[in-house]
């Protein structure tokens, strides 16, 4: 995910941070605090964890690629922000080698899980990170989004096989592991101990649409952000998004 402060990015991220910045500012409400501790889980070049921190929070952004984590650290510096942002190199298999145990109000654990190999334990893992009352922001592949494209591609056999396979994948080629249908996804936040706060679709439309309609014609990206928004809370539309984004809380944080 690029900024979501820029426009064209904006299509791929405006869900998810609408929804992370609101529970953010929830979480500065209950907890009286104006600056929260937050884990990025997979972070890279701070994609979320720069715009997180331009709110005033402090991030800790983990991730296995010290490339990345060069990045993050140029890109905090560039938006004044360096002072409130912190990578370590590890990934979620070895979170508590890099990271302390229930030590964060709000935990982001974005584009992580297609890539552990038990998504379930995965999102155990991650929730341990939370303080007492927190939240977790959960944002992985989902199926029915792959299963559309590779169809409208032509691509029907890969399709199918995406359907019926118990990970989502539609080939060997495949570069993605796992997939989640939004049940799956509730499931294991549920599992994790947590509440699921909400549940959205992420990029509906915004993979389908020729990027010449967006860019050229006048008003579209308004109206497509705008139609992204009104179907993301829909479940219809859950199945057949390129994401999905699930909003988990405490059992704390629900009740504060």
């Amino acid at each position: 995910m690029s900024d979501p402060s820029r426009p064209r990015a904006s299509l791929r991220t405006a869900v998810v941070w609408d929804v992370l910045q609101d529970a953010l500012d929830r979480r500065v409400k209950a907890t009286g605090r104006d600056a929260l501790d937050v884990l990025d889980t997979g972070g890279g070049s701070g994609n979320f964890a720069v715009p997180v921190a331009r709110l005033g929070h402090r991030v800790t952004v983990v991730d296995p690629s010290p490339n990345a984590l060069f990045a993050l650290e140029r890109r905090a510096a560039e938006a004044g922000v360096a002072d409130r942002v912190k990578g370590v190199q590890g990934d979620a298999h070895g979170l508590f080698d890099v990271v302390e145990r229930g030590g964060y109000d709000a935990v982001l654990c974005h584009g992580v899980l297609e890539y552990v190999d038990d998504p379930a334990e995965g999102v155990r893992t991650v929730v341990a990170a939370l303080r007492p009352e927190g939240v977790l922001s959960l944002l992985a592949a989902g199926l029915g989004g792959a299963v559309l494209a590779r169809a409208l591609a032509g691509h029907f056999k890969e399709a199918r096989q995406a359907l019926d396979d118990p990970n989502g994948r539609w080939g060997e080629a495949d570069p993605v592991p796992h997939r989640f249908t939004a049940d799956q996804l509730a499931a294991f936040v549920e599992g994790a101990g947590l509440a699921v706060g909400a549940v959205h679709g992420v990029r509906v439309f915004a993979d389908l649409v020729p990027g010449v309609l967006v860019d050229t014609e006048p008003g579209a990206l308004d109206a497509l952000l705008k139609l992204e928004a009104a179907a993301a809370e829909l479940p219809a539309f859950h199945s057949v998004a390129t994401q999905l984004h699930v909003l988990g809380e405490t059992r704390g944080a629900t009740e504060a």
